[in-house]
């Protein structure tokens, strides 16, 4: 028995119970970026300039939020744990604002808006944070995070086309309101899949009993942080994948329908993009066992280095050639975050031997946090290049020299960000050796405790 208390492999059907609340966390996440905004600023009438203040403001919101959350989430534990509370008094928050922000009534104002949404997001913080630094808590073994990191972005992938399959079947059946009735049946999805979702997850997952945190100074808490040089590097790495990932988000209706050439299935080819996550999962697992996760990021990064320039091989209407290469594209979707969050539960380890304390949450905080800083930097970066090269988002305004200058805005970006992935995490400190020397570390400091503990004498 080691420190947190588990020991040796988890079953499949523990880790998919594990990983059920990530379909609900992505079905929230994407509708958020694609149908909330366009749905609020037309048929809510609230217009693009609120809209776009309002989302803005949120998104800063975050930059207090995730680390507050994260703080919060280490510090209150309960009887069932230190995370498991936090997700079940998520769901009743969520539940009702994701109601009341995707199934309005109008006439809305923009203050319905933002407090709902300031809510949900409140919500949404909750339950991701906690359940990716409760993932990080099931397993102190190196290869053992991978997997778990592995099933639960399995599930939130899964949970992409899940979610942009709803408005295609709203779509085929024709309502009259279609654009509210495509909303309100993503809200629905959410509200009554997350409570099933997290039932699940509480009852039939353990998790450790909390052991009391020894007191630490603010200012040698923030000092050991900056100390964490492996910390820095992932961060930096992250908040490029980050960087990388929007970016592609932000051009690719743009890359498809004005040079692609297949606008008309662009959004189902994109199904693809996500599946080629999912299918590549198990790859990339299997090549972190064997090589190292730091390694396998940086032949994943390498990997997105050379292949995106085969985009400009893609002729104009081949759906086939396009679906190819979307599926290809898809490596990077669950390497990238599958390998972060395993990473950074063996980089926490280096905090909590230095501090005494395990601070799980407010690390997973920080990954969250470059990950949405990084798509932030990505849409305003781009945008301001395509301007620049004189770009036009409409159907024959562009010269064949403006959309040449956005395939390579497309492809260089992610060459760049990776390549510069690649550079960060070539000599990462942390690899399977060093990750065990850490836990030995530990588990020889918690035995120390408990027998200290023993010997004292019983007070009446």
């Amino acid at each position: 028995m080691t420190s947190s208390g588990f020991s040796g492999r988890l079953s499949g059907w523990r880790l998919s119970a594990f990983s059920g609340p990530a379909i609900p966390i992505a079905a929230l996440g994407l509708p958020i970026g694609v149908y909330l905004p366009q749905f609020y600023a037309g048929p809510m009438g609230l217009g693009l300039a609120a809209v776009g203040t309002i989302f803005m403001l949120l998104r800063f919101w975050d930059v207090i939020t995730d680390p507050l959350m994260g703080i919060l989430s280490d510090r209150f534990s309960s009887r069932w744990g230190r995370r498991r509370h936090w997700i079940v008094l998520s769901v009743p928050l969520l539940a009702i604002c994701a109601y009341m922000a995707f199934v309005p009534t109008a006439p809305v104002t923009a203050i319905y808006l933002f407090g709902w949404m300031f809510f949900l997001y409140i919500g949404w913080t909750m339950l991701t944070i906690s359940h990716m630094a409760w993932a990080a808590e099931l397993s102190e073994d190196y290869n053992e995070r991978s997997r778990i990191q592995g099933y639960r972005e399995a599930f939130q992938l899964l949970g992409v086309p899940l979610v942009l399959l709803i408005p295609a079947v709203i779509e085929q059946m024709g309502p009259e309101d279609m654009e509210a009735a495509r909303v309100a049946s993503i809200g629905w999805f959410i509200v009554l899949t997350l409570p099933v979702a997290v039932a699940i997850n509480v009852f039939f997952v353990p998790e450790r009993k909390a052991a009391p945190q020894p007191p630490l100074d603010i200012r040698e808490a923030i000092r050991a942080i900056l100390r964490n040089v492996p910390l820095r590097r992932l961060l930096a790495a992250d908040f490029l994948s980050g960087f990388a990932g929007a970016a592609l988000a932000s051009m690719y209706i743009y890359e498809a329908t004005y040079v692609w050439g297949i606008g008309s299935v662009a959004s189902f080819l994109l199904l693809l993009y996500f599946f080629g996550g999912v299918i590549f999962i198990p790859v990339v697992l299997k090549l972190s066992y064997r090589f190292g996760k730091h390694k396998t990021v940086v032949m994943a990064g390498l990997f997105n280095v050379v292949f995106p320039p085969v985009i400009f091989l893609i002729p104009e209407g081949n759906y086939y050639v396009a679906a190819l290469v979307l599926l290809f594209l898809g490596v990077n979707v669950g390497t990238t975050t599958t390998l972060y969050r395993s990473i950074m539960a063996d980089v926490a380890d280096i905090d909590e031997l230095e501090t005494g304390q395990r601070r799980t949450g407010l690390f997973y905080s920080l990954l969250t946090l470059t990950q949405k800083l990084g798509g932030a930097f990505a849409v305003g970066v781009v945008f301001w290049t395509l301007a620049l090269i004189g770009f036009v988002p409409e159907e024959g305004q562009n010269t064949p020299a403006t959309l040449t200058g956005l395939s390579i805005v497309f492809v260089a970006t992610p060459v760049i960000c990776n390549g510069l992935v690649a550079l960060i995490m070539w000599k990462f400190p942390i690899g399977l050796k060093e990750q065990e020397e850490l836990r030995r570390k530990l588990d020889e400091r918690f035995v120390e405790e408990v027998e200290q503990t023993e010997r004292l004498p019983n007070l009446p």
